[in-house]
């Protein structure tokens, strides 16, 4: 009943508040809330009420595209499903929410929508299995601040994450890393992570494989709010073809925390939609 109810006002309200200009920040992001409880709620008003009835891009290899393929993902999902989303920011046409999840076993993921006209237009994502225990750190995948400040700054963050990645990840200029990241109170949260260590110091887990091969090869979006800074990569992950999420947090022009979630890409014979994972 409650969710009906929020479902049918959530809309009003928004288009009463909408200005000139389009959504506000504010409101992409509630909007992009309401879209991933609806995965729980089965409840296809929000689907309906906010994502384009022409236009809407799929990113999920295992998802057909456009509104007919979410409304078939629905159908799909088992009646247990659960949705936690713990971040949530905006950055210009984009809504990025991060989130566990339980279908199919329990998962954290990331979530990216693009507005148009007021309208979703696009959505990228990328999933993993939760992990069964605390990395070296005792911190979980999700765990840690989740409040949006100093937006003020968010630019300036997110130019502390591009040039990480330019310097240090793509030209491999590993020397420089403290120009961009806290290098004693850095917070890692990958599962096999520990803080204050690069991901280039790690001799345990999946790493440590004979063989191994860890490459980011290109950055697609750098996308932010604030102290929160997202990056989507692609690359190769223990040698295969694989998505990258990282999210950081911005504290005093360093990187002081990390998230992530990796996905493999699929061999393009079992894509559902043909738009790729970018």
């Amino acid at each position: 009943m409650i969710t009906h109810l929020i479902s049918s006002v959530l809309p009003v309200l928004l288009a009463g508040f909408a200005s000139a200009e389009g959504l506000t920040p504010k409101q992409k992001i509630e909007i992009a809330r309401q879209l991933l409880k609806s995965l729980e709620t089965k409840d296809p008003k929000p689907p309906s009420s906010y994502i384009s009835s022409s236009k809407y891009i799929q990113h999920n290899l295992q998802v057909a595209d456009g509104p007919a393929g979410l409304k078939q993902l629905l159908s799909r999902l088992p009646n247990n499903t659960r949705v936690n989303t713990l971040r949530l920011f905006a950055d210009g046409d984009y809504a990025i929410a991060q989130s566990e999840y339980d279908f199919f076993g329990p998962k954290v993921g990331f979530d990216v929508f693009r507005f148009e006209d007021e309208k979703v237009v696009e959505h990228w994502d990328n999933l993993e299995e939760k992990c069964s225990h605390l990395n070296l750190s005792g911190r979980s995948q999700l765990d840690g601040p989740t409040e949006v400040v100093d937006l003020d700054k968010t630019e300036s963050n997110k130019n502390v994450v591009k040039g990480y990645f330019d310097t240090v990840i793509l030209q491999g200029q590993r020397d420089k890393v403290s120009q961009y990241r806290s290098m004693d109170n850095f917070r890692q949260h990958s599962c096999d992570g520990e803080d204050n260590k690069s991901g280039f110091q790690l001799n345990t887990g999946p790493y440590a494989k004979p063989g191994f091969v860890f490459k980011i090869g290109k950055v697609h979006k750098v996308l932010g709010q604030g102290n929160f800074v997202l990056v989507m990569s692609e690359g190769l992950f223990d040698a295969k073809p694989s998505a990258f999420y990282d999210l950081y947090r911005i504290e005093d022009n360093r990187m002081v925390e990390h998230w992530d979630v990796i996905e493999a890409i699929p061999p393009k014979e079992q894509w559902k939609n043909s738009n790729g994972k970018f």
